[in-house]
């Protein structure tokens, strides 16, 4: 199995090594992992989201002689 090094601050290590008991190897390798599953499905949610963006694009049509700024005013206008 590979070795990577970390750094601490000296109060997190005096406090790491007040607590013997804990497998500080463990720790980090779960945090790690636990991480990667995060950063994974993060970059799976962004593919699904450009997924849906070009759907979006590809169903988006023009309607010829709709203005929305126009119909959107008009409709404010009625209201009053």
């Amino acid at each position: 199995m590979p070795t990577i090094s970390i750094r601490v601050d000296d109060e997190t290590k005096r406090a790491m090594d007040a607590r013997r008991d804990i497998n500080w190897s463990e720790v980090v390798r779960r945090g790690i992992k636990e991480r990667l599953k995060m950063e994974e499905i993060r970059r799976i949610d962004r593919r699904r989201l450009l997924d849906s963006i070009e759907v979006t694009q590809k169903l988006r049509r023009k309607s010829p002689g709709f203005d929305s700024t126009k119909e959107i005013r008009r409709w404010r206008e009625a209201r009053r």
